[in-house]
This record gives structure tokens, C-alpha cells and sequence, in this order.
């Protein structure tokens, strides 16, 4: 599922990603993140096997597993420093919701270390382009105290993810 009526996958700074069709508030749910729950062994084979990008695009879903979402616009969910949304978990899964006004033809970008555990050991060199980038991606509890705050003031790390925090 490359294109609904509000998203597309295009053509952006890092290769493909999510881009906006039309404007969003803040606040407003922008998609769900739909796809397959796996555990951490199948993650580990995606790279084993040389799927590397299908591997890093799994978002951790809960303490133990990983919502692949191979196949739906969210395997297109890219990665910035200073996002315009962030990843929510409520009772029906997650969820990619506007943190601030997001105009009509950006590019939909979340944080990846909001979905890191302090457990995990994942990084990625970051080529985001913000002014504040941190160079490289890494796990919630190598945030910057400011980033932290405001994520949690705006309810976008998942409990599971604040439990591993040392």
C-alpha cells in the first residue's frame, strides 16, 4: 500500500518516505501503523538473510516483539531529529499522530530512538538535515534531556519503552 487518499510514499531527502497529500493538525491521528507482529528472532533473521531495511523498518511493539509492516506505508515511516509526529500505542496498535501542524507535501517523520529501548543495542548514522541532529540514532535513554521531556510531555515514548530506561 504505496498511496491513500491523505499519504504517498515518494521520493524525499533520504530516499523514499511518507509524504503528506494534505495538511495535518497537530494532534491529529496521520495513519495507523498496520502490519504483522513478530519477535525479536524473526527481526534478527531479516538480517541474518541480508534484509537488512526490512529489519531496521520493524517497530518495536511491546517489551518482546516487533510490528513488521512490510507491504503498508509505514515500512516508508523515515527517521528525523526534530519530527512532525510520533508513535503511539493505544488499545488498537500504533499510531503515527501529528506533534506539530504538518503541511500539505512534507515528508511525515518520527523520532526511531522513541521506540528504543535503553535495551536496545541498534544505532543508525542519521542524515536527517536538521539544524539539532544528533548524528546518530540511538536508544531512549541516549536522548538529549530536552527531546525527552518533550517527547514525554507529549505522550510519544510507549510505557514499555520508559520502563527500560536506566
Amino acid at each position: 500500500m504505496n498511496t491513500r487518499r491523505d499519504l504517498a510514499v515518494r521520493p524525499v531527502r533520504n530516499g523514499r518516505g511518507i509524504v503528506a497529500l494534505r495538511g495535518f493538525r497537530r494532534g491529529a491521528t496521520v495513519c495507523r501503523i498496520r502490519g504483522r507482529i513478530v519477535g525479536a528472532d524473526a527481526v534478527w533473521a531479516y538480517w541474518r538473510h541480508g534484509n537488512t531495511r526490512r529489519g531496521e523498518n520493524c517497530f518495536r511493539f511491546d517489551a518482546d516483539r516487533y510490528l513488521d509492516p512490510e507491504g503498508e506505508i509505514g515500512a516508508w515511516a523515515n527517521h528525523a531529529c526534530n519530527p512532525n509526529t510520533g508513535i503511539v500505542k493505544d488499545a488498537r496498535g500504533l499510531k503515527l499522530v501529528a506533534i506539530r501542524a504538518i503541511a500539505a507535501g512534507e515528508e511525515v517523520t518520527h523520532d526511531y530512538s522513541t521506540l528504543l529501548g535503553a535495551d536496545d543495542v541498534w544505532t543508525m548514522r542519521c542524515n536527517c538535515g536538521d539544524a539539532d541532529c544528533r548524528r546518530t540514532v540511538r536508544n531512549v535513554a541516549k536522548l538529549p534531556l530536552a527531546a525527552l521531556r518533550r517527547y514525554r510531555r507529549l505522550g510519544v515514548i510507549p510505557r514499555f519503552i520508559l520502563s527500560t530506561r536506566a
